[in-house]
């Protein structure tokens, strides 16, 4: 997060110094712009996802699906994305307002896991959704961390595991 810097930025982007400061001129409206970025980047990868799923003939589907979504995440733009996301939920504890923006939010990936739980009468669909959801951002998370390549067979099975 230190690297967070208007002029870092500028050079990512390869814009001419002090635009990023034009646009937003304290360290704090550029962290926000950031997190508000990586939100709406995943809140569309996340819609996309459920409308392509729809609706899952059964748990190999949706686990399956899960599955895949893992390993986006791990992977290329994902794997940044999420890694920035990460840094960016550790720098909320000290910024409240980007805890407000980083809140889980309602999409149609997650509509589509409490649709196939209250399908197959699961007890607190909701409240299951949740923590299915919660377990497999965990995975990511140990992923990430501990790096390692976990083979797909092996995935689908951590994914089937949190599922069940």
């Amino acid at each position: 997060m230190r690297g967070l810097t208007h002029r870092a930025v500028d050079r990512a982007a390869r814009l001419p110094p002090g635009t990023t400061s034009a646009y937003y001129r304290t360290r704090q409206a550029l962290l926000t712009a950031l997190v508000t970025r990586l939100v709406a980047r995943d809140q569309a990868e996340l819609e996309a996802a459920g409308r392509r799923l729809a609706a899952p003939r059964d748990a190999g589907e949706l686990t399956a699906a899960l599955a895949g979504f893992v390993r986006r995440r791990l992977t290329g733009e994902g794997r940044r994305r999420t890694l920035a996301r990460y840094a960016c939920t550790v720098e909320s504890v000290h910024h409240p307002e980007l805890r407000e923006i980083l809140l889980p939010r309602e999409n149609a990936a997650r509509n589509v896991v409490r649709a196939f739980l209250s399908g197959h009468r699961v007890a607190d669909a909701e409240e299951r959704t949740l923590t299915l959801l919660a377990c497999v951002d965990g995975l990511v998370f140990d992923r990430l961390v501990n790096g390692g390549e976990v083979p797909d067979e092996e995935l689908r099975g951590l994914v089937d595991a949190a599922l069940r």
